[in-house]
């Protein structure tokens, strides 16, 4: 979509979408962000790697358009969808003026082996990525900073965990992001006083010690926040 600015200078728009999920490590085997990238096939910055995203169609609204996205590199329609921030620097795209409304996607762990991977499309560790075309970078930088600090004072860690789950699974994940350990017993006392966490009255079966108590949580409190103006 292009809008004529006040001094009648073309202005297109664009919706990307950075999708965080949980995987291993290559080297360590630990859990660790991941996200996917589209190689470019045209100018400008063909052959580099870029965050998944395009043009806003005239009949497409933002959430549908980044929806698109996602079923169209990785097959994945994730329950959290959020609108991010817009980026409109003059300069970030060589030639054009192009405002880019970002979504970010959290992908729970049982979804990620679904994924499939589109043409030009790769998976790669969060914080280890290569040059990035435009200033997909920093849209990268900003995604992580902004997940890394909503995690200490939001629920959104269970944007990445199935339905019922234990306390060693909410803190691996806050472990993944923050890249940390924590101690068990602190987390513990910290994840039951927000009082966000149902117990269900189950525990984990087939373990060989005390089986450990599953968890769910708080009925409506794992939808995204309503889109910010920012």
């Amino acid at each position: 979509m292009t809008v004529m600015s006040s001094i009648d200078q073309r202005v297109s728009l664009a919706v990307s979408t950075v999708i965080f999920a949980l995987r291993p490590h290559p080297d360590s085997g630990l859990m660790t962000l991941w996200l996917p990238l589209v190689r470019r096939i045209r100018e400008p910055y063909e052959g580099q790697w870029a965050l998944p995203g395009g043009p806003l169609e005239a009949h497409e609204d933002l959430a549908a358009s980044a929806r698109s996205t996602l079923d169209r590199t990785t097959g994945l329609a994730p329950n959290y969808l959020e609108q991010l921030y817009a980026f409109g620097n003059v300069d970030r795209s060589p030639g054009d003026r192009v405002v880019s409304i970002v979504y970010w996607a959290l992908v729970r762990q049982d979804e990620v082996a679904r994924a499939v991977d589109g043409e030009n499309v790769e998976w790669f560790v969060a914080d280890d990525l290569p040059p990035l075309a435009f200033d997909h970078t920093a849209i990268v930088d900003y995604a992580l900073a902004r997940l890394r600090a909503k995690i200490t004072y939001t629920p959104i860690a269970h944007a990445f965990l199935p339905p019922e789950f234990t306390l060693a699974d909410l803190r691996a994940v806050h472990e993944a992001v923050l890249r940390t350990t924590l101690d068990p017993a602190n987390f513990r006392r910290q994840a039951l006083a927000t009082k966000t966490l149902v117990p269900t009255g189950t525990c984990l079966q087939g373990t060989s010690h005390r089986p450990p108590a599953l968890y769910r949580f708080e009925a409506g409190a794992t939808s995204p926040a309503p889109e910010e103006q920012r």
